[in-house]
């Protein structure tokens, strides 16, 4: 079973991924794909996160390298939060919280089941320079633990030309909130 989601999640990625690569070249100038195809062969438990960021609706692409380790960068790169990824709390403290309609998951436990990270608002913003995202929904961004501490958790999205960072209870939840992922190859 897991030799058959190895060669799907390599069919995968050999086909969307490499097309959204070809297709998006301002997200990555300089890198050429045979490079990242090389790293993602070298490193095929990375795909199946890349196949769990798609199928949630993420459309991962690479957006940078690491030049201290070599790695290349992917982000969800959907117009909007991912589609499978909305109606989430932020972690697992605020979603055993809440006492009644409880959302299904958290951003947190979510982001862990995939392998990959909540973008931070650093990233969140790069993003931004490289496209236009979230305009009509909002993602879940890492949170600070002096914040979260107090109950607090932070997302971002893009509105009047704007990045806005803003906060609300980490146990709340909305349709149009998801989460941006990261992961590193």
């Amino acid at each position: 079973m897991i030799l058959f989601l190895l060669l799907v999640s390599y069919f995968w990625t050999k086909t969307f991924l490499k097309d959204r690569f070809a297709k998006n070249m301002d997200r990555h100038e300089g890198l050429e794909w045979d490079q990242v195809q090389a790293r993602l062969e070298e490193n095929p438990e990375k795909l199946w996160s890349l196949n769990e960021m798609e199928r949630t609706g993420g459309e991962p692409d690479v957006v940078g390298q690491d030049q201290k380790t070599g790695e290349y960068i992917f982000y969800d790169c959907s117009a909007e939060s991912p589609k499978g990824r909305r109606s989430i709390c932020y972690d697992r403290e605020a979603l055993e919280s809440r006492k009644k309609h409880k959302p299904e998951n958290s951003a947190m436990d979510m982001a862990a089941d995939m392998g990959i990270e909540l973008l931070t608002e650093e990233q969140y913003r790069a993003l931004q320079k490289l496209g236009t995202f979230d305009q009509k929904t909002s993602s879940w961004v890492q949170t600070p633990a002096d914040i979260r501490e107090r109950g607090g958790a932070l997302f971002c999205d893009y509105r009047y030309g704007h990045v806005f960072l803003y906060h609300n209870g980490a146990e709340s939840y909305y349709a149009a909130r998801g989460f941006r992922g990261s992961l590193r190859v």
